[in-house]
């Protein structure tokens, strides 16, 4: 039995997640696949009536009777900036340890991208970005804050362990990829800025070089600078096949690989626990869109494509080849409908949201 908890959130959130959930019942149908599915109230709509994002009790609850969280999103105009993100969002992943960001970056049929001459055959990697370190951990403060001395630092933290369970992570996602198509090479490119930031990122290149010589001996490594990556990203996306990187960089360029490969509309993620010691987040990176909730407007493809990759993860981490099927079959369904929406902008299709949907569901 697969125990789904549902963070529908905010604004467009509970419009896609419904759509994904309807994915996940035509295919489980089809497959025998066993699951279940509850509701949680955590959202900015509660925190504006409560005052209250998430409890220890709700968390640990989340923690010990969930085998993977499926999201919409969260945040409204209303709560003050950083109130879901660091009381939900950033907490989740911290005490859940979820230290995996994934993110696929596809370019999928029918999908225009902005790069001239560029095709699903150049757009085609994975970013896996550390998810618990670096900036993000709140270390610093402030010395004379409001007034005109003031000092304000956050330091960036790196572990040899944390480091080094992301690194393998990124060589076994770069085997694993090139064992499905073996004709496109292995190669796994660390990016960071080792020239500036000559402590963290030292620690990073020596873990990275010493792991790949002597595990990884198969694997071609390269090391990008992340300006230069960026650089890469837009002009030869083609050279990617997986990318391991810090927390804040990985958050910079994973952004940036949505916009090549179409928009917000179709890019989904995962923050993983790949252990399966807690329950996985999987969650299409639109945000909560307040300016176009309850119309019907908002694209689930990203949405339902989170599903695929609950369920493709989910399944990898207890190799359960069943919910891997399931997961390739929502998202061959959709790389069958990308196709009718061609020379459209992904972000807002001319379809309304359950039509759109109902197009995957046909296909599966």
């Amino acid at each position: 039995m697969l125990r789904i908890a549902v963070i529908g959130g905010d604004g467009i959130g509970p419009e896609v997640t419904v759509q994904g959930l309807r994915a996940l019942e035509k295919v489980a149908g089809k497959l025998g696949v066993q699951y279940s599915v509850r509701q949680t109230p955590f959202s900015g709509e509660r925190y504006i009536k409560e005052k209250l994002v998430i409890t220890d009790e709700e968390l640990a609850d989340l923690r010990n009777n969930s085998d993977a969280i499926y999201l919409g999103a969260v945040g409204r105009p209303d709560v003050p900036p950083g109130v879901m993100e660091r009381g939900l969002l950033l907490r989740l992943r911290f005490e859940l340890d979820l230290f995996i960001n994934y993110r696929p970056v596809r370019l999928y049929p029918g999908v225009q991208t902005p790069l001239a001459n560029k095709t699903g055959e150049h757009i085609d990697f994975v970013v896996i970005r550390e998810n618990t370190e670096d900036l993000y951990c709140g270390v610093g403060g402030f010395l004379r804050r409001g007034t005109p001395n003031e000092v304000a630092t956050q330091e960036m933290i790196a572990t040899r362990f944390g480091v080094d369970r992301c690194l393998r992570y990124a060589f076994e996602t770069c085997r694993s990829r090139n064992k499905q198509n073996p004709a496109k090479g292995k190669k796994l490119t660390l990016v960071a800025k080792t020239n500036v930031l000559t402590f963290a990122h030292d620690l990073w290149m020596r873990a990275f070089t010493e792991m790949g010589t002597k595990e990884y001996p198969d694997i071609q490594r390269e090391y990008h600078h992340v300006d230069a990556c960026c650089m890469y990203m837009v002009a030869k996306p083609e050279m990617y096949d997986v990318i391991v990187t810090t927390n804040m960089f990985g958050d910079i360029i994973t952004d940036l690989g949505a916009a090549i490969a179409g928009g917000m509309g179709v890019a989904a993620s995962g923050n993983l626990d790949p252990t399966g010691k807690s329950p996985s987040i999987f969650e299409p990176i639109h945000g909560s869109a307040p300016d176009i909730a309850g119309q019907n407007k908002a694209n689930p493809i990203a949405a339902m494509l989170s599903m695929a990759m609950l369920l493709q993860q989910t399944g990898t981490a207890r190799k359960d080849a069943k919910l891997v099927q399931a997961g390739d079959l929502i998202e061959a369904a959709v790389t069958r409908v990308t196709p009718r929406f061609a020379g459209k902008t992904f972000d807002r299709l001319p379809m309304p949201t359950k039509e759109v949907a109902d197009l995957v569901l046909a296909e599966l």
